[in-house]
């Protein structure tokens, strides 16, 4: 089975709300999911992470704490996904590859229909957004 390896990011704002982005192409088209991509040869997770969400949503982000990585086979392949919590430090959102996107306060985020990679990270985020949001910067 082929395997591939990206890096996610948990964009929150001051309102502890969380951005979710949906899928405008390809097989999960319309799922929702945190927005980030593959890691280039020779490319730290973190820079990996700051490239892509400049490229898919043309803004600049601080990379605060990993929160987690998650495996999940999908018919097709392997997943690992490094996520990280990341705030937006310069720029207004631009999708550029999504069709939509929510800021979801902590009783939305099971408003969306996550891809089941993105699901499994879910209730880690809500653990962190009901504590004290010092302990991911």
């Amino acid at each position: 089975m082929k395997s591939i390896e990206v890096v996610a990011a948990i964009i929150y704002d001051k309102k502890r709300r969380i951005f979710a982005t949906q899928r405008g192409y390809g097989e999960f088209k319309d799922g929702w999911e945190f927005p980030g991509g593959k890691i280039e040869k020779n490319e730290s997770k973190e820079d990996a992470l700051i490239r892509e969400i400049d490229e898919e949503l043309a803004v600049k982000i601080k990379v605060q704490k990993h929160l987690k990585t998650v495996e999940y086979d999908y018919p097709d392949f392997h997943l690992t996904m490094h996520c990280y919590f990341a705030t937006i430090r310069e720029g207004d959102i631009e999708l550029k590859e999504h069709e939509a996107a929510r800021w979801l306060n902590i009783d939305e985020l099971y408003s969306v229909d996550w891809l089941p990679a993105d699901l499994l990270i879910i209730e880690d985020i809500e653990d962190h957004l009901r504590g004290d949001l010092n302990t991911i910067m």
